[in-house]
């Protein structure tokens, strides 16, 4: 199986701790959002995970533990976007990511290390001209760093326009001379773009639509194959392997206004002051009423002769 921890917060930048304490006890327990007292209990174990995936704004806070990772296979999703503090208040100057994930990719190799450049959003101070500058230096930044990029166009949720209401929908046209941009860029420095849930008609070279987390990308960080039992999509347009998720929703202290997982900046501290690292949940501990059950768990790991194995 695959277990993601960064759809629903940033475990990496703000719950380091807590995540190598549950690696040590061998479980983490799991709140269903919409359901809180059906909690899943997940066994952290690398004979039933394949590969454990990270999506983050901030890795450091992760490296000095890593040994505790090395039973594991990883995947490393890095956002790195142009942004000042007006639109991330809380996310790290760039440079340093940027010289975290190089760290990254020299302990974990390239093929496991993915840059995201997303959401792309436009606004008189972020333009077109503006992104396609930025993209090109953090992609000569990273050149044998990281060999894919994720890039995707910012999605208009409620939250999103009620925490920024001056944002707006990246027309097409704009797309489309950005991806162009994009893929040049791509090339110069040996990466391949995926675009997250977008118009096939911006495929080009370097630019694929297959999204990034899907089967593929994951088999290839991996270095193995993957026996994938049928899924359900997070999106009709996703296929990437989103659904065991082990963080919460309203937990994520970086602020992004474009922040789909967050609902206020108050819920999110009041969240934050309940955590506990010493706590099998994210947020708080268990509860009467809370019914807990094992995740269904098995390796999707085809033991048969691939040609990754021949590699």
């Amino acid at each position: 199986m695959i277990l993601n921890t960064g759809s629903r917060t940033d475990i990496p930048a703000y719950y380091s701790k807590w995540f190598y304490n549950r690696i040590r006890e061998g479980f983490v327990l799991v709140r269903n959002p919409y359901y809180p007292s059906q909690v899943t209990r997940y066994r952290l174990s690398p004979e039933v995970i394949d590969i454990l995936v990270f999506c983050t704004k901030n890795p450091e806070p992760m490296i000095a533990e890593m040994d505790l990772l090395s039973p594991f296979t990883c995947f490393w999703l890095v956002t790195v976007t142009p942004y000042g503090k007006d639109i991330e208040p809380y996310v790290p100057p760039k440079e340093k990511v940027l010289e975290t994930m190089k760290r990254l990719s020299k302990r974990l190799g390239a093929d496991r290390l993915s840059w995201r450049y997303d959401p792309v959003l436009i606004t008189k101070k972020y333009s077109v001209d503006y992104h396609i500058r930025e993209f090109e230096n953090m992609a000569n930044a990273l050149a044998g760093y990281t060999g894919q990029c994720v890039v995707s166009f910012l999605d208009l949720y409620e939250k999103t326009k009620r925490n920024f209401p001056e944002a707006r929908a990246v027309t097409q046209g704009e797309q489309e001379q950005l991806v162009e941009a994009f893929s040049k860029a791509a090339a110069k420095n040996q990466m391949q773009v995926h675009l997250c849930c977008e118009m096939e008609s911006l495929v080009r070279d370097h630019v694929d639509a297959k999204g990034c987390m899907s089967k593929e990308v994951l088999e290839q960080a991996a270095g193995f194959r993957l026996h994938v039992p049928k899924q359900r999509y997070a999106r009709q347009e996703c296929s990437c392997l989103l659904g065991a998720d082990i963080g919460a929703y309203n937990t994520c202290g970086h602020g992004c206004l474009y922040c789909y997982a967050n609902y206020d900046r108050k819920t999110v501290i009041h969240n934050m002051a309940c955590h506990h690292e010493d706590s099998p949940f994210l947020i708080g501990y268990g509860q009467e009423g809370d019914v807990i059950k094992d995740a269904k768990q098995e390796s999707w790991r085809d033991g048969q002769l691939s040609f990754f194995d021949m590699l």
